[in-house]
């Protein structure tokens, strides 16, 4: 196998130096920025120099295409068609939406200075994981955004890996399905508008995972809610009996939730249902919940105690009008695994036995763009873009761990044809 190191950090470098971070607007316009339009076009341009075919990009940014199988002549098995999915968007967590990186070479173990002129930087003791990537180059940040690493370091990785295979005639594989999606980090919204007769695969991955090793097949069901409750306004004056506070209402309505049931108090496989953000006026409320569990049974028995606390609300004060609007987000991907199609998930463990990886299974506390496509059919495990920190000022990526996830990458699909 070639020494990917090079093209994998120009491409990455390449790839940060676009800024692409999304926005939360609920999924009314996507892509939410118009500067990810900028990243599926760049793509796009590099998907027709490395030879993919049907490549579209669609009015919503999400760029699909394929690299047609390459087969010994006169091959007759099948091989299955096989996906990858990355995301062009980068998360707004109030930071630049412009990175500036650089390179700490042979990394020597103490603190890492990201912004001399502002004073910014990573401490060993604050980041102990640093001391695992000791003698290795790390890219990090200026202190003034995040890495983007979170996705654009497995948008390397693809383009990497289908360059590669592109070049050499003796690599064989089935079909290559590429989708590059935007507004992720705010919802799955590209994702949600795939139009997947053009992804026609017979499983996907995402590389959307952290730590060299981690391997992902169960995420959060995950949900949200939005309670408006409609007061009554008063004049102080003439208010007794008159006025239904809808702020003092949202406070009651937050109180029923257990404090301990939250983000901050859990951890694993805990679920649990967040208030995100409460804002209102003498006569409306609104109050925005995030609701997550692993277990699909608890995770509805979290949605049926939001609807009775909302009824019982309704009963008690029958002045004010509560309105709920929930919906569903993404599905755990375990609850997608059959016995026919676990082979998606037996083959990354299969490549990372061949490559020396050590296999580190979590659950993650999160969700995928390979949440929602599994609940389409297609199966979507995940795994390391090698990247740390992700969402933070101080999100790092060792570029072995990037090597080694584009190896990961290139394994599979040999695997995918040769069998395993």
């Amino acid at each position: 196998m070639k020494d990917l190191t090079r093209e994998l950090t120009e491409r990455f470098y390449r790839y940060i130096a676009v800024p692409s971070q999304s926005s939360s607007n609920g999924g009314t316009l996507v892509p939410s920025t118009p500067e990810q339009w900028d990243m599926a076009k760049l793509l796009q341009k590099e998907c027709e120099e490395i030879g993919l075919v049907d490549l579209y990009l669609s009015d919503k940014c999400v760029l699909t295409g394929r690299l047609p199988a390459h087969l010994p002549a006169g091959e007759k098995k099948v091989v299955p068609s096989v996906g990858f999915c990355a995301h062009l968007d980068t998360v707004d967590v109030n930071l630049s939406p412009v990175v500036h990186a650089h390179t700490v070479e042979n990394y020597d173990g103490g603190d890492i200075i990201l912004n001399k002129e502002k004073c910014i930087v990573m401490t060993k003791e604050e980041h102990p994981e640093l001391k695992s990537y000791v003698g290795q180059d790390i890219v990090v940040t200026d202190g003034t955004s995040v890495l983007g690493a979170d996705n654009k370091a497995a948008v390397a990785n693809i383009m990497t890996a289908l360059h590669t295979i592109a070049e050499d005639h003796n690599f064989y594989h089935g079909d290559i399905y590429i989708a590059f999606v935007p507004d992720e980090e705010c919802g799955l919204y590209g994702s949600k508008n795939m139009d997947f007769s053009r992804f026609p695969v017979d499983f996907a991955y995402t590389i959307d995972s952290c730590e060299l090793g981690e391997v992902v097949y169960e995420t959060f069901n995950a949900g949200s809610a939005v309670v408006t409750i409609h007061g009554v306004s008063a004049h102080p004056m003439s208010a007794k009996g008159v006025l239904v506070n809808p702020t003092l209402l949202a406070v009651d309505f937050v109180n029923f939730f257990d404090r301990t049931e939250t983000p901050e108090c859990t951890e694993g496989k805990e679920g649990y249902i967040w208030c995100q953000s409460i804002s209102s006026n003498q006569s409306e409320a609104k109050i925005t919940l995030n609701i997550r569990d692993h277990d699909k049974v608890k995770y509805e028995e979290k949605k049926k105690r939001i609807r009775e606390y909302v009824e019982g609300m309704a009963f008690k004060h029958k002045r004010a009008r509560f309105e709920l609007d929930m919906s569903d987000t993404y599905g755990n991907i375990n609850d997608a695994v059959t016995d026919e199609n676990r082979k998606a998930i037996d083959y990354i463990y299969a490549a990372m036995e061949k490559l020396g990886i050590e296999p580190k299974p979590i659950a993650m506390r999160g969700g995928t763009d390979g949440s929602f496509i599994s609940t389409k059919g297609i199966l979507t495990p995940n795994y390391f873009t090698g990247g740390m920190n992700f969402h933070s000022p101080y999100e790092f990526l060792p570029v072995p761990s990037l090597v080694k996830s584009c190896k990961l990458t290139l394994t599979l699909i040999s695997l995918v044809y040769g069998g395993i």
